[in-house]
């Protein structure tokens, strides 16, 4: 049967069709896997982009969980990173807490450089600390000759919670970090918990009147009584704390914040909870009751159950300063292969809030008053007339208490110091543990502290500065 005109030219027009359709099926198929092999070569690049470094975890690993740095200081340098950082196959992406494992305790004790080297993984690295080896090695020297049974050390940037010294002394095992040990009752220290409660929840301020009977530094249940005789003793918030008074701190726990609102404070400021380190760093413990006297002690930190480490107290500290947040502490801020790959970097994170910026503020004026008119003003005799000192703001907390075998009395001095006029903050942290003799007390240490490392900083910023061309 022959086939008319009109046939012919509906068959050529779908010939025509099904050809452009093909082409265009094949172009599709080339622009694929054209688009296909650019992801594939430049995947490690689009992954550093999109990675979400303000979380612990990351929202999408890749392949080979490289960990890239977070900032380059040229396109140059960032495209040699991303090719360095690819690990060998199977090698798996570096945590804070895996690095408790892969690194003895030991190699972080009394350090004198900044940096070291290990085996990781079976392979030779270097490990890069956040370590000042100024301030390390000086502080180091200090405590190399001391008469005390313990002595640890922490000094850190309050914002980032990076390790500026932490420096250890421990008469009966040399290789212990007392830094890192969390057995040390808190005693008064705790008080900056229960001020910041008190702020909060009860309404308090600076001024407020506050009464109590008997001795300061004494605690006993007659003391609770919240009654008024010809003999009771009046005082402002602000004075019961640089004082330390214990009367006063364990009604407020007792009468006024309850079992349930200290423990909840408690929580906030990282009691009882884990903290994310280089180094295996056990929890401090609080542990509260409904008894009336037994929430007296813990408020004014008049017992041994409520534990503290170093570490902890310089973080505490810390989070006054930074108007209530908790920086996640670290010691290593990179670990590199013998290529130059980045293995691990630190990226720093906050552990959370413990108070308001307005309760915060109020707390770091309390724990000036401690420095001023307190029971640390000894050690800082003569700030306003010093050279350095004058320049700064500081504020501490002390704490004393017999350990658990009274053999020795733990002496605390937890703080802070930053300008008054420029952007340089210090937190610190300092415990010592005293014998038969009382030698350099923890105070006095974190004076030594504050000038060295301010000295080299007002230094720094005297010093003249001068072009590539010298």
């Amino acid at each position: 049967m022959r086939m008319d005109w009109r046939d012919s030219q509906r068959m050529f027009k779908r010939e025509v069709a099904g050809r452009k359709r093909r082409r265009r099926f094949v172009s599709l198929v080339m622009v694929s896997l054209v688009i296909w092999a650019i992801a594939r070569f430049a995947g490690i690049a689009l992954y550093a982009s999109d990675y979400d470094f303000s979380k612990d975890e990351p929202t999408g690993e890749p392949a080979d969980n490289t960990v890239l740095p977070t900032e380059y200081n040229s396109p140059t340098e960032k495209a040699d990173l991303l090719v360095k950082s690819i690990p060998p196959a199977k090698r798996e992406a570096l945590h804070k807490r895996d690095l408790q494992s892969l690194i003895a305790d030991a190699r972080y004790t009394n350090l004198r450089d900044q940096e070291f080297d290990a085996t990781l993984q079976g392979q030779s690295v270097r490990v890069e600390t956040s370590l000042d080896p100024s301030l390390q090695q000086y502080l180091v020297a200090q405590v190399s000759d001391s008469i005390s049974m313990h002595t640890g050390i922490v000094v850190l940037e309050p914002a980032t919670g990076r390790i500026l010294a932490m420096v250890s002394f421990d008469k009966r095992n040399t290789g212990k970090n007392p830094c890192v040990d969390s057995s040390f009752p808190a005693a008064s220290v705790f008080k900056i918990v229960t001020a910041g409660a008190a702020i909060e929840t009860c309404g308090f301020d600076a001024n407020k009147e506050l009464t109590f009977n008997g001795s300061k530094y004494t605690l006993y249940k007659s003391q609770i009584n919240d009654r008024i005789t010809r003999n009771t003793n009046r005082v402002s918030f602000k004075d019961s704390f640089a004082q330390s008074i214990n009367p006063v701190f364990g009604k407020i726990g007792s009468h006024q914040l309850g079992s349930k609102v200290i423990s909840r404070y408690a929580a906030a400021f990282g009691f009882n909870h884990s903290i994310d380190f280089e180094i295996e760093l056990s929890p401090s413990e609080m542990t509260v009751e409904n008894d009336s006297f037994r929430l007296a002690e813990i408020a004014s930190g008049f017992n041994r159950d409520t534990t503290l480490s170093p570490i902890h107290g310089a973080l505490i500290a810390a989070s006054i300063l930074n108007r209530g947040g908790m920086p996640e502490p670290s010691i290593v801020d990179r670990i590199v292969d013998q290529r130059g790959a980045v293995l691990y970097e630190n990226r720093p994170s906050s552990i959370g809030k413990t108070l308001t910026p307005g309760a915060s503020q109020m707390v770091y004026q309390l724990m000036q008053g401690t420095v001023l008119s307190g029971t640390g003003k000894r050690a800082f005799r003569g700030l306003g007339n010093d050279r350095i000192l004058s320049k700064l703001r500081i504020g501490g907390k002390t704490g004393s208490m017999d350990n658990r075998t009274r053999d020795a009395r733990i002496d605390w001095f937890i703080g802070f110091a930053e300008e008054k006029e420029g952007t340089g903050a210090l937190a610190f942290a300092v415990v010592v543990a005293h014998e038969k003799l009382i030698g350099t007390r923890a105070s006095q240490y974190a004076r030594m502290a504050i000038e060295h490392y301010f000295r080299n900083h007002f230094s720094t910023l005297r010093a003249p500065h001068t072009d590539a061309r010298g």
